[in-house]
């Protein structure tokens, strides 16, 4: 069974293993985290990288672009005031403000499209600089 689509929009379609890695992370949490990025000359979102589950948030934000656009996808754990561990997964559209024009346009018009794709998204953040994704902004949002 193939999810390869594409996105009328922008053309952008979403590569077989992008499906994959996020059913890993999703129900064998065989992932921490995965960052997607536009592949341009295929026209496809693609995996970038992955993350071990005992990586830290600080290794997931280190290993965004500073200058560039990415989508991820976080898996995220803590502990309610039951004392439940839970987990909850973030979409995360990063765009920050210092990338190019062209790179914001295509991750804004392809968003919609893939973020369909990924079943199973409890929220999702849009972030032009660190601090709107920081580790607080998740928890509040987890709670």
């Amino acid at each position: 069974m193939s999810f390869r689509s594409s996105n009328a929009s922008s053309g952008m379609g979403v590569a077989d293993h992008c499906m994959h890695t996020f059913l890993e992370l999703k129900r064998k949490k065989v992932h921490r985290y995965v960052i997607f990025k536009i592949d341009e000359k295929k026209k496809e979102v693609v995996v970038e990288k992955t993350g071990g589950p005992a990586e830290s948030y600080d290794d997931f934000t280190a290993a965004l672009p500073e200058n560039d656009c990415r989508y991820a996808i976080y898996d995220f754990d803590f502990v309610t005031s039951e004392n439940c561990q839970k987990s909850k997964i973030f979409f995360i559209a990063w765009s920050p403000s210092i990338s190019r024009i062209r790179a914001k346009m295509l991750y804004a018009t392809s968003k919609d499209r893939f973020r369909r794709e990924l079943d199973g998204i409890h929220y999702e953040i849009q972030a032009t600089d660190p601090t709107e994704m920081d580790l607080e902004v998740l928890r509040d949002r987890a709670h």
